[in-house]
């Protein structure tokens, strides 16, 4: 088993990255970093309805 991590300047590059892992078969989990709010956990078995929507307007706290 292999983990990896990797981080993405936009929600839309996230989503099409996690699309291309899960073709390959493998499991995908997404999340949001600090200071973005509110923070989101996306487990593999929601990849696919996450990466349907729209990107989300995030805030960032102070």
């Amino acid at each position: 088993m292999v983990r990896s991590t990797k981080t993405f300047k936009s929600e839309a590059e996230a989503k099409l990255f996690a699309l291309e892992i899960m073709d390959k078969g493998w499991s995908a989990n997404a999340g949001t970093l600090n200071p973005y709010q509110p923070k989101q956990m996306i487990g593999s078995s929601q990849i696919g309805k996450w990466a349907s929507t729209k990107p989300a307007l995030h805030r960032t706290s102070h």
